[in-house]
């Protein structure tokens, strides 16, 4: 039994990675022929798509009536994303990644509070329906904010010319994409809180630390390889704006989602102690390294590497 579950949360997360990967590839060839703009694309599609196996997870974590493994999730990925994915992409690059953008660094201050928020939220033990309304609020007014400046809007990503017709088969065959993607992730997702709900009765463990530790590193493959492949083309505003809207996204509108479906109630706090500490840490440093000199350079990247498997070390031996 033990063996067969081993093998579904696998299949799941290779399943999650590709169908993951067929989105945002879609996503990114609809952005082409749509000519939707940088902006768009950075901060609203690729971090809305990058946190889809989120999204499923945590309504099936809901569903399943157990919120607890969506929080772990969110907050394990969170971490993830601040260390590990930034740190990735950064030595993907020749010289780090430069963050001078007014929208990045306002950006930034977004970032802090959406990762801490839910810290903050929950301190009582509870995340109920109202911090849930709450958090999907904030979210609106970061949409509110970035969707109110005109200049933000100029440049088109990667805009190319196409016949109609051809352009409009492409367009179909890549909508068809996405739908065939976010259909797998869905399944992808219910194979990841079933054998995530086993492995925790059966090897009697909270499931919300399964969720930061393993859930959590599955569900931020897409936004990091998106990162990776961003700073190989050396699209600094695109590995930035996917991991920050992807952190963004899944702490405000997703944990608010699963909340208003079923509250979060953390009844031991002690999977969350060394978790909450790391991630207010990588918030913090992650915050300085964007705003001091406006970009984050290899020797931060390693820094925030190490604070990744700092995390993963102390997790496990505690």
């Amino acid at each position: 039994m033990i063996g067969l579950y081993i093998i579904i949360f696998i299949i799941s997360c290779a399943l999650l990675f590709e169908s993951s990967k067929l989105v945002i590839k879609s996503l990114l060839r609809i952005a082409k022929f749509l000519g939707w703009k940088e902006f768009v694309v950075a901060f609203l599609a690729m971090s809305f798509a990058a946190s889809l196996p989120n999204l499923f997870v945590g309504i099936s974590s809901a569903i399943y009536k157990i919120p607890q493994l969506s929080f772990g999730d969110v907050v394990g990925g969170n971490v993830i994303d601040l260390t590990l994915a930034i740190a990735l992409a950064v030595l993907f690059t020749k010289g780090g990644i430069v963050a001078e953008s007014r929208t990045v660094q306002k950006t930034s201050i977004f970032t802090l509070i959406a990762a801490i928020l839910p810290l903050v939220l929950i301190v009582d033990g509870n995340f109920s329906r109202i911090d849930g309304t709450l958090s999907i609020a904030f979210f609106f007014f970061y949409l509110f904010w970035l969707f109110s400046k005109r200049e933000r809007f100029v440049d088109i990503y990667n805009s190319y010319k196409i016949p109609i017709l051809k352009g409009l088969k492409i367009f179909l065959q890549d909508l068809g994409g996405v739908i065939l993607g976010v259909i797998l992730l869905l399944v992808a997702a219910q194979g990841i809180v079933k054998s995530a709900q086993f492995f925790a009765g059966k090897f009697h463990l909270p499931v919300s630390l399964i969720g930061i530790l393993i859930v959590g590193l599955g569900n931020t493959i897409p936004e990091t390889y998106l990162a990776i492949n961003s700073a190989k083309r050396g699209e600094g505003w695109m590995v930035l704006g996917d991991l920050m809207g992807s952190i963004i996204v899944p702490a405000t509108l997703v944990l608010g989602i699963v909340a208003l479906i079923c509250p979060i109630t953390i009844v031991d706090f002690s999977p969350f102690v060394i978790a909450r500490f790391f991630l207010v840490i990588s918030a913090l440093f992650f915050f300085f390294f964007v705003r001091t000199d406006r970009k984050i350079t290899k020797k931060e990247a390693v820094f925030l590497l190490s604070l990744y498997f700092a995390f993963v070390i102390i997790e496990i031996i505690r």
